[in-house]
């Protein structure tokens, strides 16, 4: 059991609610469960006004045809004007993140259209945002903004209506983009009191004081210690049964391995009784043919095996 603690200690390190981040995936569920937190962060990750949000879904799944592997993202909400926006926070740099949005925008596509409708126009504008505590490109951008168009006509837009937006924690190019965003980006990395500027957008602010009441609220910290409960249970019997597991598979081997060294020993010492056998059984026979001066049928004895055998059956030996 100690053994195991250590295992779970060392494989995710516990964290209080107080010193959460908006990085910490808890923080911003709870955190983007008010539709005005979310229209706030939208808003500054955007640099977008949007007049109000009509609907929003936080941990959506979206599934694909049966057998094919479907996602879970973040939070998804649609404005007033109906304009889509998928938000992700990544915390690690795992995975190839531009594909995984490829397939995002993919499998939210298909359910705006009803089958058989005709034409594509009900597709509606769709923004992705991918907030990285990382650069996920090394150029030390707050934002990597990315649209399709035409390669040999570089200000010729698609039209497809599809923005990606990567944000970075870690930009340095504070003067190419909005003082706002770069607040807001400094803010989710130290989401308390030191993380916000004296002079700051108001929505920011008004995103501080949000985020500030659910770490001072009980009902939340219990609903955080109850998850963390949940989650340990969870490592802890995994990791118990990978130990058991193990042990059992050690065993096993342990086994197959004793018995196979067991068969290895067994063949040498058989292999030896074996030739000590019949080094016995042909000097027997040797002294038998001296007794009776047979000198050439030792000689023809030790050089030909079928006719040693014959005098085996002579003198029964």
């Amino acid at each position: 059991m100690e053994r195991t603690e250590n295992l779970i200690m060392q494989e995710d390190r516990w964290k209080p609610l107080k010193e959460m981040n908006l990085t910490d995936d808890f923080l911003f569920d709870v955190a983007t469960a008010e539709l005005e937190n979310c229209k706030t962060i939208i808003e500054l990750s955007t640099g977008l006004r949007l007049k109000s949000l009509k609907w929003k879904e936080g941990q959506k799944v979206i599934h694909n045809i049966p057998g094919k592997r479907g996602i879970r993202m973040d939070f998804v909400a649609e404005s007033e004007d109906g304009r889509v926006f998928d938000v992700e926070m990544q915390n690690r740099k795992e995975g190839n993140i531009p594909k995984r949005t490829r397939f995002y925008q993919a499998l939210m596509d298909a359910p705006m259209l009803k089958s058989g409708e005709k034409g594509f126009d009900k597709l509606k504008p769709l923004f992705i945002i991918v907030i990285c505590d990382y650069d996920p490109y090394g150029m030390k951008k707050y934002c990597y903004t990315f649209e399709s168009r035409c390669k040999e006509q570089p200000d010729l837009l698609l039209g497809d209506e599809v923005t990606k937006l990567f944000l970075s924690t870690k930009g340095e190019n504070g003067d190419e983009v909005s003082k706002e965003l770069v607040d807001f980006l400094h803010y989710i990395t130290e989401s308390n009191e030191h993380g916000l500027p004296e002079e700051c957008d108001e929505r920011l602010r008004r995103l501080h004081e949000s985020i500030q009441e659910i770490k001072t609220s009980t009902s939340v910290e219990v609903e955080y210690m109850k998850m963390e409960e949940r989650e340990r249970l969870v490592k802890e019997e995994a990791i118990e049964r990978g130990l058991r597991e193990g042990r059992i598979r050690g065993r096993e081997e342990g086994r197959e391995e004793g018995r196979e060294e067991g068969r290895k020993e067994g063949r040498i010492e058989g292999r030896k009784e074996g030739e000590r056998i019949g080094e016995e059984r042909l000097a027997n026979l040797l002294m038998k043919l001296s007794k009776q001066n047979r000198q050439e049928d030792s000689i023809k004895a030790l050089e030909d095996l079928e006719y040693r055998k014959k005098l085996y059956e002579e003198f029964g030996v």
